[in-house]
């Protein structure tokens, strides 16, 4: 039986309409509405969309490149699946790029930047008695930007800017379980007290124990669910 999608169409009249094509089903892959590993049909998708088949073929070139997609020889494009190989190299990035960040937040933040990061971790903390999951991402990268900004350094916010969805994707995976919400609030206070101290060999230890953490339960979800799929 053939799924029905629901799309939040990305709608902005100031973008092209690839890009709002693109866009929407960036959502739908980071989000969870398309599963890992499912097929991407051009023409259910355009007729989904209300759109012709040529912006749905780019935006899903455009996946490609950020690796949220897979072309897969005389079967067409598939969402990637969360494999423990990519999740091991996307952390390996995240982890160098925020260690490093978190240093020189850690010596470099302003009185301004530190009111924010202390806002944003709030924030955080408000939006898990929400339970919504896709705002208490929002909130978790927006914690994290703030500390990216600290850093004063554009081409390191460049960098991370081009891997963000990437990393929202497995930070949706870690935050679907409820128990770990609580140890993240945690790592996050430890986080604001480093920072806040000018302590950068504290922040940088926390930050590396803090993606470790996310890692581990990540690999925990996916070997569970590998043994419920062999049952």
């Amino acid at each position: 039986m053939k799924k029905e999608h629901h799309f939040n169409i990305v709608s902005n009249k100031y973008i092209p309409l690839r890009d709002v094509v693109f866009q929407t089903l960036r959502q739908a892959i980071i989000t969870g509405e398309f599963e890992p590993g499912e097929r991407l049909m051009e023409v259910s998708l355009s007729e989904s969309l209300g759109v012709s088949r040529t912006p749905v073929r780019e935006a899903i070139r455009k996946l490609e490149l950020e690796g949220l997609v897979v072309m897969v020889p005389r079967k067409g494009a598939h969402v990637s699946k969360i494999t423990e190989k990519n999740l091991q190299e996307v952390l390996e990035i995240r982890t160098v790029l925020e260690e490093f960040a978190v240093v020189l937040a850690s010596e470099r933040i302003s009185p301004k930047g530190l009111e924010e990061l202390t806002a944003r971790h709030k924030a955080f903390v408000d939006s898990v008695q929400s339970d919504d999951l896709v705002t208490i991402a929002q909130r978790d990268e927006e914690f994290h930007d703030a500390i990216f900004r600290a850093t004063d350094n554009a081409r390191l916010l460049s960098i991370i800017n081009n891997l963000r969805e990437q990393f929202y994707r497995y930070r949706l995976e870690y935050l679907k379980d409820l128990h770990k919400r609580s140890v993240l609030i945690e790592e996050h206070e430890r986080l604001c007290r480093a920072i806040s101290s000018g302590d950068s060999k504290k922040a940088r230890r926390i930050m590396k124990e803090h993606l470790d953490n996310q890692q581990k339960s990540i690999l925990e979800t996916l070997h569970f669910e590998d043994i419920l799929g062999e049952s």
